[in-house]
Protein backbone atom coordinates (compact mmCIF):
# COMPACT_ATOMS: atom_id res chain seq x y z
CA UNK A 1 0.00 0.00 0.00
CA UNK A 2 2.92 2.31 1.01
CA UNK A 3 4.76 1.17 -2.26
CA UNK A 4 1.39 2.49 -4.40
CA UNK A 5 1.15 5.75 -2.55
CA UNK A 6 5.17 6.30 -3.44
CA UNK A 7 4.91 5.84 -7.07
CA UNK A 8 1.63 7.60 -7.10
CA UNK A 9 3.34 11.15 -5.37
CA UNK A 10 6.15 10.34 -7.87
CA UNK A 11 4.33 10.10 -10.61
CA UNK A 12 2.68 13.13 -9.39
CA UNK A 13 5.72 15.00 -8.87
CA UNK A 14 7.28 13.72 -12.46
CA UNK A 15 4.44 15.32 -14.15
CA UNK A 16 4.53 18.87 -11.98
CA UNK A 17 8.42 18.87 -13.18
CA UNK A 18 7.37 18.10 -16.45
CA UNK A 19 4.54 20.86 -16.87
CA UNK A 20 7.38 23.16 -15.42
CA UNK A 21 9.82 22.18 -17.85
CA UNK A 22 6.95 22.99 -20.80
CA UNK A 23 6.47 26.10 -19.46
CA UNK A 24 9.72 27.57 -19.17
CA UNK A 25 10.68 26.36 -22.44
CA UNK A 26 7.76 28.18 -23.69
CA UNK A 27 7.76 31.06 -22.18
CA UNK A 28 11.32 31.37 -20.87
CA UNK A 29 13.20 31.69 -24.88
CA UNK A 30 10.34 34.31 -25.59
CA UNK A 31 12.38 37.78 -26.10
CA UNK A 32 11.35 41.01 -24.43
CA UNK A 33 9.28 42.76 -26.41
CA UNK A 34 10.85 45.79 -27.81
CA UNK A 35 10.61 49.75 -26.32
CA UNK A 36 9.25 51.73 -29.09
CA UNK A 37 9.86 51.31 -33.03
CA UNK A 38 12.47 50.15 -34.46
CA UNK A 39 16.13 51.27 -35.50
CA UNK A 40 15.73 52.62 -38.88
CA UNK A 41 18.08 51.28 -41.66
CA UNK A 42 19.76 54.37 -43.17
CA UNK A 43 23.07 55.10 -45.40
CA UNK A 44 25.26 58.24 -43.94
CA UNK A 45 28.12 60.31 -45.67
CA UNK A 46 30.17 62.73 -43.87
CA UNK A 47 30.39 66.58 -43.62
CA UNK A 48 33.67 67.82 -45.47
CA UNK A 49 35.59 70.76 -45.76
CA UNK A 50 37.44 71.41 -49.38
CA UNK A 51 37.98 73.98 -51.75
CA UNK A 52 35.22 74.02 -54.80
CA UNK A 53 35.11 74.95 -58.23
CA UNK A 54 31.83 76.66 -59.19
CA UNK A 55 30.85 75.94 -62.90
CA UNK A 56 28.48 76.60 -65.67
CA UNK A 57 27.41 73.32 -67.80
CA UNK A 58 26.21 73.24 -71.25
CA UNK A 59 25.76 71.29 -74.30
CA UNK A 60 27.87 72.59 -77.31
CA UNK A 61 30.07 71.53 -80.57
CA UNK A 62 33.02 71.83 -82.33
CA UNK A 63 34.04 73.68 -85.30
CA UNK A 64 36.51 74.50 -87.57
CA UNK A 65 38.36 77.87 -86.55
CA UNK A 66 38.57 78.86 -89.57
CA UNK A 67 36.76 76.95 -92.65
CA UNK A 68 37.22 77.44 -96.35
CA UNK A 69 35.06 75.99 -99.06
CA UNK A 70 36.71 76.19 -102.42
CA UNK A 71 34.93 77.13 -105.52
CA UNK A 72 35.98 78.04 -108.84
CA UNK A 73 36.50 81.98 -110.09
CA UNK A 74 37.20 80.73 -113.74
CA UNK A 75 35.75 78.13 -115.94
CA UNK A 76 38.44 74.96 -117.19
CA UNK A 77 39.01 71.62 -116.71
CA UNK A 78 40.43 70.59 -113.47
CA UNK A 79 44.24 69.28 -113.62
CA UNK A 80 44.95 69.25 -110.03
CA UNK A 81 42.91 68.58 -106.58
CA UNK A 82 45.07 68.07 -103.04
CA UNK A 83 44.88 64.77 -101.94
CA UNK A 84 42.22 64.00 -99.15
CA UNK A 85 42.63 63.71 -95.50
CA UNK A 86 46.28 65.86 -95.42
CA UNK A 87 47.69 68.53 -93.88
CA UNK A 88 47.95 71.99 -96.07
CA UNK A 89 49.92 75.00 -94.80
CA UNK A 90 48.87 78.60 -96.00
CA UNK A 91 49.83 78.94 -99.58
CA UNK A 92 50.05 74.93 -100.42
CA UNK A 93 48.43 74.30 -103.57
CA UNK A 94 45.10 73.00 -103.56
CA UNK A 95 43.17 73.30 -107.04
CA UNK A 96 44.53 73.64 -110.74
CA UNK A 97 42.46 74.95 -113.28
CA UNK A 98 44.23 74.60 -117.25
CA UNK A 99 45.70 77.74 -117.85
CA UNK A 100 46.18 77.50 -121.34
CA UNK A 101 43.01 79.67 -122.35
CA UNK A 102 43.64 82.01 -120.33
CA UNK A 103 47.46 82.19 -120.39
CA UNK A 104 46.91 82.94 -124.17
CA UNK A 105 44.10 85.81 -123.77
CA UNK A 106 46.92 87.51 -121.28
CA UNK A 107 49.56 87.65 -123.95
CA UNK A 108 47.16 88.82 -126.65
CA UNK A 109 46.51 91.75 -124.18
CA UNK A 110 49.70 92.33 -123.56
CA UNK A 111 50.66 92.34 -127.20
CA UNK A 112 47.85 94.86 -127.84
CA UNK A 113 49.01 96.99 -124.63
CA UNK A 114 52.48 97.51 -126.18
CA UNK A 115 51.19 98.42 -129.86
CA UNK A 116 49.57 101.09 -128.44
CA UNK A 117 52.15 102.46 -126.09
CA UNK A 118 53.95 102.50 -129.56
CA UNK A 119 51.19 104.48 -131.15
CA UNK A 120 51.20 107.21 -128.04
CA UNK A 121 54.63 107.24 -128.26
CA UNK A 122 54.84 108.42 -132.27
CA UNK A 123 51.46 110.43 -131.34
CA UNK A 124 53.27 111.98 -128.32
CA UNK A 125 56.29 113.19 -130.60
CA UNK A 126 54.00 114.53 -133.67
CA UNK A 127 52.17 116.85 -130.69
CA UNK A 128 55.80 118.23 -129.65
CA UNK A 129 56.76 118.72 -133.08
CA UNK A 130 53.67 120.71 -133.74
CA UNK A 131 53.83 122.84 -130.73
CA UNK A 132 56.68 124.13 -132.18
CA UNK A 133 55.49 124.62 -135.55
CA UNK A 134 52.18 126.57 -133.79
CA UNK A 135 54.62 128.72 -131.95
CA UNK A 136 56.26 129.50 -135.24
CA UNK A 137 52.93 130.13 -137.18
CA UNK A 138 53.89 127.23 -139.90
CA UNK A 139 50.90 125.42 -139.32
CA UNK A 140 47.72 125.97 -138.56
CA UNK A 141 46.68 125.53 -135.01
CA UNK A 142 43.89 123.46 -135.89
CA UNK A 143 46.50 120.63 -136.82
CA UNK A 144 48.20 120.98 -133.28
CA UNK A 145 44.55 120.37 -131.62
CA UNK A 146 44.09 117.65 -133.66
CA UNK A 147 47.01 116.02 -132.73
CA UNK A 148 46.88 117.01 -129.05
CA UNK A 149 43.01 115.01 -129.22
CA UNK A 150 45.15 111.84 -131.10
CA UNK A 151 47.38 111.67 -127.84
CA UNK A 152 44.49 111.69 -125.71
CA UNK A 153 42.87 109.22 -127.16
CA UNK A 154 46.05 106.77 -127.48
CA UNK A 155 46.43 107.15 -123.54
CA UNK A 156 42.96 106.00 -123.41
CA UNK A 157 43.71 103.65 -125.18
CA UNK A 158 46.92 102.34 -123.43
CA UNK A 159 44.79 102.88 -120.16
CA UNK A 160 42.53 100.47 -121.18
CA UNK A 161 44.68 97.81 -122.62
CA UNK A 162 46.41 98.13 -119.07
CA UNK A 163 42.94 96.80 -117.43
CA UNK A 164 43.02 93.93 -119.93
CA UNK A 165 46.49 92.94 -119.11
CA UNK A 166 45.32 92.96 -115.57
CA UNK A 167 42.11 90.97 -115.85
CA UNK A 168 44.06 88.69 -117.70
CA UNK A 169 46.63 88.14 -115.09
CA UNK A 170 44.11 87.84 -112.32
CA UNK A 171 42.50 84.80 -114.11
CA UNK A 172 45.92 83.35 -114.44
CA UNK A 173 46.28 83.62 -110.72
CA UNK A 174 42.82 81.96 -110.23
CA UNK A 175 44.05 78.69 -112.29
CA UNK A 176 45.92 77.87 -109.49
CA UNK A 177 44.25 78.28 -105.65
CA UNK A 178 46.12 78.13 -102.45
CA UNK A 179 45.13 76.97 -99.37
CA UNK A 180 44.30 80.45 -97.29
CA UNK A 181 44.60 78.74 -93.83
CA UNK A 182 46.28 76.02 -92.25
CA UNK A 183 44.75 72.94 -91.63
CA UNK A 184 43.64 69.67 -92.61
CA UNK A 185 41.71 68.97 -96.58
CA UNK A 186 38.21 67.58 -96.52
CA UNK A 187 37.01 64.52 -99.32
CA UNK A 188 37.15 66.33 -102.73
CA UNK A 189 33.59 66.82 -104.08
CA UNK A 190 35.08 66.59 -107.63
CA UNK A 191 37.96 64.33 -109.23
CA UNK A 192 40.59 66.10 -111.71
CA UNK A 193 39.08 65.98 -115.03
CA UNK A 194 35.88 66.94 -114.80
CA UNK A 195 34.62 70.61 -116.10
CA UNK A 196 34.37 73.24 -113.75
CA UNK A 197 32.37 76.35 -113.84
CA UNK A 198 31.80 79.76 -111.95
CA UNK A 199 28.17 78.54 -111.22
CA UNK A 200 29.52 75.49 -108.99
CA UNK A 201 28.81 76.58 -105.35
CA UNK A 202 29.28 73.35 -104.16
CA UNK A 203 32.57 73.23 -103.80
CA UNK A 204 36.03 71.42 -105.15
CA UNK A 205 37.44 70.36 -101.57
CA UNK A 206 37.27 72.43 -98.36
CA UNK A 207 40.20 72.75 -95.60
CA UNK A 208 39.10 73.25 -91.64
CA UNK A 209 41.34 74.55 -89.30
CA UNK A 210 41.32 71.97 -86.23
CA UNK A 211 44.94 73.54 -84.31
CA UNK A 212 43.01 75.13 -82.62
CA UNK A 213 39.63 74.26 -82.56
CA UNK A 214 36.58 76.44 -81.57
CA UNK A 215 33.70 75.11 -79.23
CA UNK A 216 30.10 77.05 -79.42
CA UNK A 217 27.52 76.88 -76.97
CA UNK A 218 25.29 78.74 -75.12
CA UNK A 219 23.95 79.61 -71.88
CA UNK A 220 21.19 81.17 -70.24
CA UNK A 221 20.64 85.06 -69.24
CA UNK A 222 21.02 84.32 -65.76
CA UNK A 223 24.39 82.36 -66.18
CA UNK A 224 25.52 85.14 -68.55
CA UNK A 225 25.53 87.72 -65.82
CA UNK A 226 27.71 85.58 -63.15
CA UNK A 227 30.10 85.12 -65.99
CA UNK A 228 30.40 88.78 -66.20
CA UNK A 229 30.69 89.85 -63.49
CA UNK A 230 33.53 86.50 -62.67
CA UNK A 231 35.48 87.33 -66.25
CA UNK A 232 34.88 91.38 -65.10
CA UNK A 233 33.40 92.35 -68.83
CA UNK A 234 34.81 89.56 -70.27
CA UNK A 235 38.42 90.85 -69.86
CA UNK A 236 39.63 87.88 -67.64
CA UNK A 237 39.68 84.42 -69.67
CA UNK A 238 37.62 81.49 -68.34
CA UNK A 239 38.72 77.88 -68.31
CA UNK A 240 36.66 75.22 -70.21
CA UNK A 241 36.62 72.23 -70.22
CA UNK A 242 35.19 69.61 -72.98
CA UNK A 243 34.23 66.21 -71.95
CA UNK A 244 32.46 63.66 -74.14
CA UNK A 245 29.24 63.03 -74.27
CA UNK A 246 29.28 59.07 -74.44
CA UNK A 247 31.99 58.52 -71.37
CA UNK A 248 32.27 62.02 -70.00
CA UNK A 249 36.30 61.57 -70.83
CA UNK A 250 38.22 64.68 -70.26
CA UNK A 251 39.00 65.99 -74.07
CA UNK A 252 40.91 68.85 -73.33
CA UNK A 253 41.33 72.38 -71.82
CA UNK A 254 40.76 76.11 -73.70
CA UNK A 255 39.84 79.41 -72.88
CA UNK A 256 36.49 81.19 -72.99
CA UNK A 257 36.92 84.27 -75.63
CA UNK A 258 33.99 85.13 -77.32
CA UNK A 259 30.50 86.58 -76.26
CA UNK A 260 27.65 86.83 -78.66
CA UNK A 261 26.58 90.70 -78.84
CA UNK A 262 23.03 90.47 -77.88
CA UNK A 263 20.44 87.84 -76.14
CA UNK A 264 18.74 85.45 -78.35
CA UNK A 265 14.83 87.11 -77.43
CA UNK A 266 13.41 83.76 -78.62
CA UNK A 267 15.82 81.09 -76.25
CA UNK A 268 16.70 84.02 -73.83
CA UNK A 269 20.06 82.43 -74.60
CA UNK A 270 23.57 83.99 -75.25
CA UNK A 271 26.08 82.19 -77.76
CA UNK A 272 29.70 81.87 -76.46
CA UNK A 273 32.81 80.48 -77.92
CA UNK A 274 35.77 79.31 -76.20
CA UNK A 275 39.33 78.26 -78.25
CA UNK A 276 40.94 74.72 -77.45
CA UNK A 277 44.82 74.54 -78.72
CA UNK A 278 43.92 70.55 -79.26
CA UNK A 279 46.81 69.03 -79.26
CA UNK A 280 45.80 66.12 -78.95
CA UNK A 281 43.14 65.98 -81.79
CA UNK A 282 40.07 64.82 -79.61
CA UNK A 283 38.28 66.99 -80.88
CA UNK A 284 36.86 67.31 -84.44
CA UNK A 285 34.65 69.57 -86.46
CA UNK A 286 31.05 69.21 -86.00
CA UNK A 287 31.23 66.59 -82.72
CA UNK A 288 29.19 67.32 -79.55
CA UNK A 289 30.81 67.65 -75.99
CA UNK A 290 29.59 68.71 -72.92
CA UNK A 291 30.91 72.46 -71.92
CA UNK A 292 32.16 72.62 -68.36
CA UNK A 293 32.92 76.53 -67.51
CA UNK A 294 34.62 77.18 -64.24
CA UNK A 295 33.31 80.37 -62.93
CA UNK A 296 35.49 80.48 -59.49
CA UNK A 297 36.58 78.02 -56.59
CA UNK A 298 35.10 78.28 -53.67
CA UNK A 299 37.70 78.12 -50.82
CA UNK A 300 37.15 75.77 -47.29
CA UNK A 301 33.77 75.41 -48.93
CA UNK A 302 31.28 73.11 -45.96
CA UNK A 303 29.95 70.03 -48.79
CA UNK A 304 27.64 67.04 -48.43
CA UNK A 305 26.63 64.70 -51.11
CA UNK A 306 23.74 66.54 -53.05
CA UNK A 307 21.16 63.12 -52.04
CA UNK A 308 21.20 64.16 -48.51
CA UNK A 309 19.54 67.27 -49.03
CA UNK A 310 15.54 66.81 -49.21
CA UNK A 311 13.25 69.86 -49.41
CA UNK A 312 10.50 70.55 -47.46
CA UNK A 313 7.87 73.70 -46.87
CA UNK A 314 10.04 75.76 -45.03
CA UNK A 315 13.43 75.02 -47.17
CA UNK A 316 15.99 72.60 -47.51
CA UNK A 317 16.69 70.62 -44.35
CA UNK A 318 19.08 67.60 -44.08
CA UNK A 319 18.92 64.91 -41.14
CA UNK A 320 22.11 64.85 -38.65
CA UNK A 321 22.79 61.55 -36.60
CA UNK A 322 23.14 62.87 -33.23
CA UNK A 323 23.82 61.81 -30.07
CA UNK A 324 22.54 58.01 -29.05
CA UNK A 325 22.01 57.94 -32.76
CA UNK A 326 19.16 59.96 -33.05
CA UNK A 327 18.07 61.63 -36.50
CA UNK A 328 17.59 65.19 -36.27
CA UNK A 329 15.85 67.08 -38.95
CA UNK A 330 18.36 70.33 -39.97
CA UNK A 331 17.61 73.53 -41.96
CA UNK A 332 20.22 74.25 -44.11
CA UNK A 333 20.94 77.01 -46.91
CA UNK A 334 22.31 75.47 -50.14
CA UNK A 335 24.42 78.46 -52.36
CA UNK A 336 25.72 75.88 -54.96
CA UNK A 337 26.05 72.45 -56.20
CA UNK A 338 28.81 70.88 -58.08
CA UNK A 339 29.56 67.40 -59.05
CA UNK A 340 27.14 65.47 -57.20
CA UNK A 341 27.62 67.76 -53.87
CA UNK A 342 26.09 70.56 -52.29
CA UNK A 343 28.11 74.21 -50.53
CA UNK A 344 26.53 74.24 -47.23
CA UNK A 345 26.54 78.26 -46.35
CA UNK A 346 24.83 76.86 -42.98
CA UNK A 347 23.24 74.48 -40.67
CA UNK A 348 25.86 72.49 -40.44
CA UNK A 349 29.61 71.87 -39.36
CA UNK A 350 32.66 69.00 -40.33
CA UNK A 351 32.36 66.16 -39.18
CA UNK A 352 29.21 65.61 -38.86
CA UNK A 353 27.47 62.53 -40.10
CA UNK A 354 24.17 63.09 -42.34
CA UNK A 355 21.71 60.45 -43.74
CA UNK A 356 21.91 60.00 -47.74
CA UNK A 357 19.78 57.08 -48.08
CA UNK A 358 16.56 55.85 -45.98
CA UNK A 359 15.18 59.74 -45.39
CA UNK A 360 11.76 58.81 -46.89
CA UNK A 361 10.71 56.52 -43.78
CA UNK A 362 13.00 59.15 -41.23
CA UNK A 363 11.56 61.29 -38.84
CA UNK A 364 13.17 63.46 -36.54
CA UNK A 365 14.08 61.78 -32.71
CA UNK A 366 14.02 58.42 -34.69
CA UNK A 367 16.87 56.16 -33.79
CA UNK A 368 18.88 55.03 -36.90
CA UNK A 369 22.03 52.42 -37.46
CA UNK A 370 24.04 52.55 -40.56
CA UNK A 371 22.52 49.79 -43.16
CA UNK A 372 25.45 47.22 -42.83
CA UNK A 373 25.32 47.09 -38.88
CA UNK A 374 21.73 46.52 -39.02
CA UNK A 375 21.72 43.21 -41.57
CA UNK A 376 24.31 41.82 -38.74
CA UNK A 377 23.00 40.02 -35.89
CA UNK A 378 23.65 41.72 -32.70
CA UNK A 379 26.07 40.80 -30.77
CA UNK A 380 25.06 38.36 -27.18
CA UNK A 381 21.40 37.54 -29.41
CA UNK A 382 20.18 34.42 -28.08
CA UNK A 383 19.97 31.78 -30.81
CA UNK A 384 16.81 30.22 -31.97
CA UNK A 385 16.50 26.19 -30.56
CA UNK A 386 16.64 23.86 -32.83
CA UNK A 387 13.37 22.16 -33.76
Amino acid sequence: MQERRRFRWGFIALGILLIALILWLVFGHQAPKPKGPPPVAVTVAKVTMQDVPTSITALGAAQAWQGVLINPQISGRLTYVAPEGVDVKAGDLLVAIDCGPYQAALTQAEGALKRDQALLAGAQVDLARYKTLVGQNSIARQTYEDQLATVNQDQGTVVADEGSVKAAQVNVNFCRIPSPVAGRVGVRLVDPGNIVTTALTTGIISVNQVEPIAVTFTIDQGDFQRLVQVSHGFTTPLTAQALSQETGADLGSGELLIADNHVDQNTGTVEMKARFANATRQLWPGQFVNVKLTLQVLPNAITVPSIAVNQGPKGAYVYVVGPGRKAIAQPVTVIASEGGNSVIQSGLKAGQLVVTDGQMTLKSGLTVCVAAQCAAAPQGAPKKPAA
